[in-house]
């Protein structure tokens, strides 16, 4: 099996367009990856997944270790193989899952012993074990295991999770051994303070991994707080190295991100939205259960080549969403995925070419110009 290397095609100030070579395929940066928490985009078909434009899916070690279990998909050919997804996948680590289970669980140096949300079983989460989870899953990209704490939090909690979670990198890194083919990323922690991300980035670089997250971050602290500690976070982590910011976000999140030197990103507003009736456009969010959508023959955005905007109007959407049937969730859902993957394919051109500047412009004066609807 080959290995999976990073390499940098063109910056624009601080934005990156490259790519991640892996045996299962290319990964085209920035790379914005849908959730699959348990082995399913929700309300899509991985091809239908695919052909948005998307080259890697996010799986969730929690939840698949309490269901159906990693052992289980290990016996059954692997993630890939059980939700027939042939492209690269990342799995998280399962702590930050872990960490907001609040009264259900335990932490101790050696690791997390929590109580699932399922059936009330017992389970004991530690760098090893979470290492080998991944293993059975067979995903691409593995997360080290970390600690997460909420924001806000006083700078003492905030250092000694940090440094937790630098000895749990450590222990990853051991565990995760010599895979070929597999990229072990490791995450930086440090909450808002420069300080501590310099720390933890270096420690980090120390022990060396395939790519560096940004961990810690759209955990309630506000878009300006993020990006204050964007300006900074993503500089203290190696050039020729992939840098993934976790559980971001909102279109405006991600182009902000981008700004600031960030390659790759996971969110679950696409889908969750698309289930809620909202739906991402070029000009704003639209709310498809408004009435004023209700005799409107426009498809959601003019611009957009998605089946639920090529083969629907507003209106048919709107009664769908109305009518709570299955399909409405169905092509918002295909439609937001799509939108992300547009915008994401228009920031690789834009850096590619060198106006990355401008089109973060036109990307904002469109926005506040659109008709933003209330949700």
């Amino acid at each position: 099996m080959t290995h999976s290397t990073f390499s940098l095609s063109k910056t624009d100030g601080r934005a990156r367009t490259g790519v991640i070579d892996t045996p299962r395929g290319q990964i085209r940066t920035p790379a914005f990856m849908p959730v699959g928490t348990a082995a399913t985009v929700k309300a899509m078909l991985p091809q239908s997944v695919a052909q948005t434009g998307a080259d890697i899916l996010l799986g969730n070690t929690y939840h698949l270790m309490l269901r159906p279990t990693a052992e289980r998909i290990a016996t059954l050919g692997g993630l890939h193989r059980f939700m027939n997804w042939e492209k690269p996948i990342l799995t998280d680590s399962g702590g930050f899952q872990v960490m907001s289970l609040a009264g259900l669980r335990k932490l101790t140096e050696q690791g997390v012993t929590f109580r699932s949300h399922i059936d009330g079983s017992r389970h004991h989460l530690t760098p090893e074990r979470s290492m080998e989870i991944q293993r059975l899953l067979g995903s691409d990209i593995v997360m080290a295991f970390d600690e997460c704490p909420s924001l806000p939090a006083d700078l003492e909690r905030i250092a000694s999770s940090m440094r937790l979670s630098m000895r749990w990198a450590a222990r990853s890194r051991d565990a995760f051994g010599d895979r070929p083919g597999h990229m072990l990323f490791g995450i930086q922690q440090g909450g808002l303070d420069r300080d501590l991300r310099e720390e933890s980035a270096k420690t980090l670089q120390e022990i060396g991994f395939d790519g560096y997250a940004v961990g810690g971050l759209a955990v309630g602290e506000g878009q300006e707080a993020m990006f204050a500690c964007l300006d900074h976070a993503p500089e203290h982590l190696p050039i020729d190295k992939p840098r993934y910011l976790m559980g971001v976000g909102k279109p405006d999140d991600i182009v902000g991100a981008v700004a600031r030197g960030i390659d790759m990103m996971d969110c679950v507003l696409p889908s969750r939205s698309g289930r809620t009736g909202q739906a991402f456009t070029r000009n704003g969010v639209v709310n498809i259960k408004n009435a004023r959508h209700q005799d409107d023959p426009r498809p959601l955005d003019e611009d957009c080549t998605c089946p639920a905007c090529t083969g629907y109007s507003r209106a048919y959407l709107h009664h769908v969403f109305r009518s709570k049937e299955m399909i409405s969730g169905m092509l918002l859902t295909w439609h937001n995925l799509h939108y992300f993957q547009d915008l994401m394919q228009d920031m690789r051109d834009a850096i590619a070419q060198g106006r990355f500047a401008q089109f973060e412009a036109a990307f904002h004066a469109q926005r506040a110009h659109g008709d933003i609807e209330p949700l």
